[in-house]
């Protein structure tokens, strides 16, 4: 492998290895913070400073991680070079990341078995997302930029459009666009937490921005992605001065730090354009960062995260849970229902530790994957 081909697929793993930290922030959050639980978008008015930028930051992880997934796709198949042996991988790959959801990561998140509740997060979105992509991927590449483009931009358009529990369109609407409760019999309650549309239009255009990683834009890659970020954010920007699409209007607080707050309130359940434009904004500002050489330590240690994803994301979810039952079972329940924490400085002295000991396995898994390609089921992890 070229130096350059390592530089290029080393920054890709490096941003996704730092979403997924940003990730573990927020879930220990979630872990142990649900005494403070926030709302979507967050109410800014009973919402600490440090606690709004630990979500906001988080924020990042959705929106990242799904382009990524689109940009190594169309990067297997340049690999591969073929597009039905690509379209299969990810059919199959997505179908795996749904049954995963629907198993080992909600039984991390209830531990309850048979499941009274199934909670349908990130990873079945970004499982349906694939397998929308094995069909997108056979249209011309200026039409699937242009379907991407209109999902991420236009979806906005259909908040106001609701199917009622009784409707043949409630199911199908619940789980493209409307984040909503689906009843299965009197025993199963289903939470579609991540309306899928916004995130194909997200994967298509990661698959389209592989064209960048071809070796006619070896030399300026780096340049098209900080435009394509500097485009991004300006349009961010500009939307939120207008207050008027996809979001619910900023309004100046008594200090400073209330109107930052406001302004950079924004909505993921589904993301919002305003959402995709800054998020995205800046994840192609880090991808073109971390192509810079000078960076080669830091990111070889995010990468170390950023090249065994599954396995992070179902080894840190199991932890997490343990370490919870471990505190509930030493100091009890201090705040009502919930064992939490008392500041938002031990979330993030949380996550550095659990950082620190959750980089050894996953180095370690990291490089078995790279030593032994011959096993071709350690590619989903």
């Amino acid at each position: 492998m070229s130096g350059t081909t390592t530089q290029r697929l080393i920054a890709i793993d490096a941003l996704r290895g730092l979403v997924m930290l940003l990730m573990l922030l927020d879930h220990v959050r979630e872990t142990f913070y649900l005494h403070l639980q926030l709302s979507d978008p967050i109410d800014v008015n009973t919402t600490q400073p440090a606690l709004f930028i630990s979500r906001t930051l988080a924020h990042l992880c959705a929106p990242v991680f799904v382009f990524l997934t689109g940009l190594s796709a169309a990067l297997y198949w340049q690999r591969c070079g073929d597009r039905r042996q690509t379209a299969l991988y990810l059919l199959k790959r997505g179908l795996f990341l749904v049954a995963l959801e629907l198993t080992l990561v909600n039984f991390a998140w209830t531990f309850e078995f048979p499941p009274h509740t199934l909670y349908l997060q990130v990873i079945w979105a970004i499982g349906l997302s694939m397998v929308a992509l094995s069909l997108l991927l056979w249209l011309p590449p200026v039409l699937l930029i242009a379907c991407g483009v209109v999902i991420v931009s236009g979806h906005n358009l259909l908040d106001t459009l609701h199917a009622a529990p009784d409707s043949s369109w409630f199911i199908p609407w619940a789980i493209l666009h409307d984040r909503s409760w689906l009843t299965v019999g009197d025993a199963l309650r289903i939470r579609t937490s991540y309306p899928v549309l916004p995130w194909i239009g997200v994967i298509a255009l990661g698959f389209a921005a592989g064209a960048l990683y071809r070796p006619a834009h070896q030399q300026d890659r780096w340049k098209i992605l900080a435009w394509l970020a500097a485009g991004l954010l300006a349009a961010f920007f500009l939307l939120r001065m207008i207050n008027g699409y996809g979001e619910k209007p900023w309004m100046p607080g008594e200090r400073l730090s209330a109107t930052l707050m406001s302004f950079f309130n924004i909505t993921k359940y589904p993301p919002s354009l305003l959402f995709l434009c800054l998020t995205l904004g800046i994840g192609l500002a880090l991808l073109a960062l971390f192509e810079y050489p000078r960076l080669n330590r830091l990111i070889t240690l995010l990468a170390a995260f950023g090249a065994a994803p599954m396995f992070f994301y179902l080894v840190h979810l199991y932890l997490l849970k343990g370490l919870y039952l471990s505190a509930v079972a030493i100091w009890g329940k201090n705040y009502g229902e919930w064992f939490g924490f008392s500041a938002v400085w031990q979330l993030w002295l949380c996550t550095l530790a659990l950082t620190v000991i959750l980089f050894w396995p996953v180095r370690a898994f990291a490089r078995l994957k790279a030593r032994r390609r011959d096993l071709r089921w350690l590619r989903y992890f």
